[in-house]
């Protein structure tokens, strides 16, 4: 009897082949699902096994590897160029809480410096875009807290705002709060009829806290914009495409993706562009429309040298996807850069 008490007592290491084949298949499982250049997200490497190795628990399993809420996917053949950037936060309509924000903010960061032609942005959540901030997350929160939510949230759609390429929004389902906010940092947004949109936020004693109170006004109007963050209220897609809200609107398919089906068709309109130019041309009129009018010329024309110079540097071969633009001036080399320090009408402070 002793002999059997002390067998039983000992820790067996039985369990050790069994928990590696667990580990390794929902790894593998999450890894298919990382983008390329992109570190995986949460996939719990370097945690080592407890002694012996004995399986973790559910809870401290789940904790090491969070659920993947973003993914993104690259579109090859034609489409080479276009990635996609995939709302996948199922259990919550793609409300905006702590996983989301951390795992969209790794994946915008890495798109920076990618060489993606277009961004598109689509939901895989029928019904819906993004829903905004995840408020039962936000109630457990105190003072402290919401505020750097507030600003994690705020530094995610400025991140997004500020990526080279252009960027599309499709928006199939409702995007309300921070999901609209999160379509109005995109360049450009589609949407299907029946989607509703708004900054719904005064509704729930709140305020646009990211970027919305500054990006609505300069795609609507302020005029519009006050009217429609000071009532809450929502608008379809129809009504968007009529104020400007998007570029586009579509009827709703069968499948739920009219919106989507949009966007990459868009998104196929941009790619034989040249990306040079294009992300230039971007730069230009998102820095241009901060400073006074007088200043904007100065701005688009050192762009202008700047893609010339690469042009020219080139053969005039690199700026184009498809047919090639012919933008070279006498065969005469540009110079690499625009000095404006001597321009009397452009202060020092312009950014450029």
């Amino acid at each position: 009897m002793a002999t059997l008490l002390r067998r039983l007592a000992a820790p067996s290491c039985s369990s050790r082949p069994w928990t590696q084949v667990i580990l390794r298949d929902t790894h593998g499982r999450a890894s298919a699902l990382i983008p390329r250049g992109v570190a995986p997200l949460g996939t719990g490497e370097g945690v080592p096994l407890p002694a012996c190795g004995r399986a973790p628990s559910r809870r401290q399993h789940a904790q090491a590897t969070p659920p993947l809420e973003v993914d993104v996917r690259r579109l090859e053949g034609e489409d080479d160029g276009i990635v996609e950037v995939l709302l996948c936060r199922h259990q919550a309509r793609n409300a905006l809480g702590h996983v989301f924000l951390s795992q969209m903010m790794n994946l915008v960061t890495s798109l920076a410096n990618d060489s993606a032609h277009v961004v598109v942005f689509r939901s895989l959540v029928p019904g819906v875009f993004c829903a905004g901030a995840d408020l039962k997350e936000r109630a457990l929160m105190n003072h402290a807290e919401s505020d750097r939510f507030v600003h994690r949230l705020r530094s995610l759609m400025t991140h997004i705002a500020s990526l080279p390429m252009p960027t599309i929004a499709a928006v199939d389902g409702a995007a309300l709060g921070g999901g609209l906010e999160l379509a109005l940092a995109c360049d450009l947004r589609t949407a299907a009829r029946c989607a509703q949109m708004g900054l719904i936020e005064t509704t729930r004693g709140l305020l646009p806290g990211a970027g919305g109170s500054q990006r609505l006004p300069r795609t609507v109007g302020l005029s519009l914009a006050k009217e429609l963050i000071f009532t809450g209220r929502r608008v379809g897609g129809q009504t968007a495409l009529e104020i400007g809200l998007v570029n586009r609107a579509v009827e709703q398919n069968q499948s739920g993706d009219a919106a989507y089906r949009e966007a990459l068709g868009l998104a196929r309109e941009i790619l034989p562009q040249a990306p040079i130019a294009v992300r230039l041309s971007k730069e230009a009129m998102n820095r241009g429309i901060e400073v006074p009018p007088r200043y904007t010329y100065d701005i688009t024309l050192h762009r202008h040298v700047i893609v010339l110079s690469a042009c020219v540097s080139s053969g005039g071969h690199e700026l184009s996807h498809g047919d090639r633009e012919n933008v070279l001036l006498s065969g005469e080399t540009p110079p690499a850069s625009l000095c404006l320090s001597n321009n009397p009408t452009t202060p020092p402070c312009v950014p450029l």
